[in-house]
């Protein structure tokens, strides 16, 4: 069962603190949630669970009537201090230390989410980067739109306002007798001759009998709401996923990739109705491949990151045509790549890759403890010469688990308008 309390001003409360508090208590049962994630393993993460947020700050404001005015109040127990003396401040390790079990004690408030509820927080303010494409689609995508109206429909669709517009017209061009103007006729035969009365009684009888002519609302009159199917816009999107997986990819660079993916993955899948996923992962070699083999499979070997770009431009040749899809790419490596490999990196991301994709985030993760003292690499070093070329790449550095969704949100944080993700 759920309570909602739509009073504008509950008892005792007030409205601008309660939503202050709201969006207090929202703000750190999100930030809760997001840190909770740092300690999971990759198969358990968002899978919800409990959660503890510290309780300072947790108490709803009130609103209580004082004294008013200036008094003085004198306190029992004061025979050292006057008005404006400093209180010292207490000694450091004094007094009693508290017994075991003596008194009672929270500094946290524990409770378990649904992976429902996980899942709104975490995925709150995320989104995906100029989602603008569009084009029509195919039937099962059609929606109901109004159309007008109808002299025929379903008596839940019946449009009140247009009916009574379309009555009160018919009334006046018809001249229907109004029931006042029947009444004060009525009390004018109170007061006047026989002559008089007889002539206003057959009036009044006239004005009557046209009255039941002329009903308030004919059948004539009705007007229905009128809806009808038609093929709905749908912005469709496809996300690459390019994850290095060769033997300088040590288990804990991994895993720091896959956290990142695994976000990416329960992101896309919960937010968007129509985005495809493709996983790609490469070595000296690429390959496509499904989400079991991308996130489980082990693999080695050298390192060609063209090969990745190479396998996505075909992808996007042969099966997505830049015209009609939002194309993005999400890129996790170590930084490293073979040195006779970067000029041909450096021509299929400026001239084939970049310009039909809506984005391109690049995560260059390192070992652990390297967090702001990361080298540039030499694929690092590439991917900056083209973004200050003009290339739209957003580019971060992690080394340990806790700086994945700092970055993550960074990354695809909702924006205003369509402005680009800040470099």
């Amino acid at each position: 069962m759920h309570i909602v309390d739509r009073r504008l001003n509950p008892g005792s409360k007030s409205l601008e603190n309660r939503q202050r508090f709201l969006r207090r208590a929202k703000a750190v049962v999100q930030r809760a949630v997001k840190q909770s994630s740092e300690h999971r393993e990759i198969r358990d993460v968002l899978q919800g669970g409990e959660v503890s947020i510290p309780l300072d700050g947790m108490d709803e404001p009130r609103l209580r009537r004082g004294d008013g005015g200036t008094r003085d109040q004198v306190f029992p127990g004061n025979k050292k201090f006057v008005e404006g003396d400093v209180l010292p401040r207490a000694s450091q390790g004094g007094g009693k230390p508290k017994e075991a079990g003596e008194g009672d004690s929270e500094d946290a408030f524990r409770f378990v989410l649904t992976r429902e509820e996980f899942l709104d927080l975490f995925l709150d303010d995320l989104e995906l980067p100029d989602l603008a494409k569009r084009r029509l689609a195919e039937a099962e995508h059609s929606g109901i739109r109004r159309a007008g109206y109808a002299v025929s429909g379903s008596p839940a669709n019946i449009a009140v306002g247009r009916t009574m517009r379309i009555a009160m017209a018919r009334r006046v061009a018809l001249r229907r007798p109004r029931p006042e103007a029947i009444e004060q006729l009525e009390r004018e035969i109170d007061d006047c001759d026989e002559e008089r009365g007889a002539t206003l009684r057959a009036q009044v009888e006239a004005l009557k009998a046209k009255l039941r002519r002329i009903p308030y609302i004919d059948p004539i009159d009705i007007r229905y709401r009128r809806f009808e199917t038609e093929p709905k816009p749908v912005a469709q999107a496809v996300m690459f996923c390019l994850m290095d997986v060769s033997g300088s990819m040590s288990e804990h660079m991994k895993d720091l990739a896959k956290r990142f993916y695994m976000l990416l993955y329960v992101f896309l899948t919960r937010r968007y109705r129509h985005v495809e996923i493709v996983f790609i992962r490469h070595t000296d070699k690429a390959e496509e491949v499904d989400e079991e083999t991308f996130f489980r499979s082990p693999a080695s070997g050298g390192t060609l990151v063209s090969s990745a770009l190479e396998a996505m431009h075909a992808i996007v040749r042969a099966r997505y045509r830049p015209a009609d899809w939002n194309i993005y790419a999400a890129q996790a490596s170590d930084g490293d790549n073979s040195h006779s490999d970067g000029d041909l990196t450096g021509r299929l991301l400026s001239g084939a890759i970049l310009p039909v994709t809506q984005y391109f985030a690049y995560l260059e993760v390192g070992e652990a403890g390297q967090s702001g003292a990361m080298p540039d690499s030499a694929l690092w070093t590439l991917y900056e010469g083209l973004r200050a070329g003009g290339a739209h790449l957003s580019m971060r550095k992690v080394s340990n688990r806790s700086e994945i969704f700092p970055v993550f949100h960074e990354l695809f944080q909702r924006r205003r308008g369509k402005e680009r993700a800040a470099p």
